[in-house]
């Protein structure tokens, strides 16, 4: 209920001001300080210490914004996607792309390993690419 009337209050100021934002892609910053000073104003209602997180300034507290946890999220689920599409790859084709993508092998030294043709190298690897980009642009839509 407490958070409920927070956020309320910070939407009622926004709106109330929306007038004066210069540039609407401030609107993030000017949530987030209108959010802060809120809380603030809240402790200090109620007299409670804000500074029992021992810190001297804001700056010094940490917190994950909203947009990284959610391009983690994002990022975990592409990489789930692609582990799911390389096990369904041929084993020669599924090798070729682990060594280049992520053991950072050049074309000459997969070729040399697999005891293939470099030209045969790229090939592959361009064609598994674009299987992937498929696969996954696919299941993101």
């Amino acid at each position: 209920m407490l958070t409920e009337d927070i956020v309320q209050d910070i939407f009622v100021k926004l709106y109330q001001n929306l007038d004066i934002l210069r540039f609407k892609t401030n609107v993030n910053y000017w949530l987030f300080t209108i959010a802060r000073n809120e809380v603030y104003a809240f402790y200090r209602r109620k007299k409670i210490r804000t500074d029992q997180f021992n810190v001297e300034s804001t700056d010094d507290i940490e917190v994950e914004s909203k947009e990284s946890i959610e391009n983690e999220i994002e990022n975990n689920e592409v990489k789930e996607l692609i582990q799911i599409e390389l096990n369904n790859l041929p084993p020669d084709r599924r090798e070729i792309f682990i060594l280049k993508e992520y053991s950072g092998l050049s074309y000459k030294e997969i070729a040399t390993m697999m005891e293939i043709d470099k030209e045969l190298v790229k090939s592959r690897l361009y064609k598994v690419r674009q299987k992937l980009i498929k696969k996954i642009s696919m299941l993101v839509e």
